[in-house]
């Protein structure tokens, strides 16, 4: 199964960003969109930011990872 996660915009410098993702800084490519800059939430798929999305959605999509790994835990 493929996943992508939402990951906010730290710096970006060309064709590269890099994000935080589950506390953890990372160097993706911004190639595949147009005009990211820091601040912007997006999906993170292989590497790659593959859509932007509002900080809302992502925290709500951060929500329910949490839920499922809480979920997991429990059993």
């Amino acid at each position: 199964m493929c996943l992508g996660v939402p990951a906010k915009i730290l710096s970006v410098r060309g064709d590269t960003a890099v994000i935080a993702l589950g506390g953890v800084q990372r160097e993706i490519s911004v190639v595949l969109l147009e005009e990211v800059s820091a601040g912007d939430w997006v999906i993170v798929h292989a590497g790659f930011a593959i859509e932007r999305l509002s900080e809302e959605e992502a925290e709500r999509t951060l929500a329910l990872f949490q839920e499922i790994r809480n979920a997991n835990e429990a059993h």
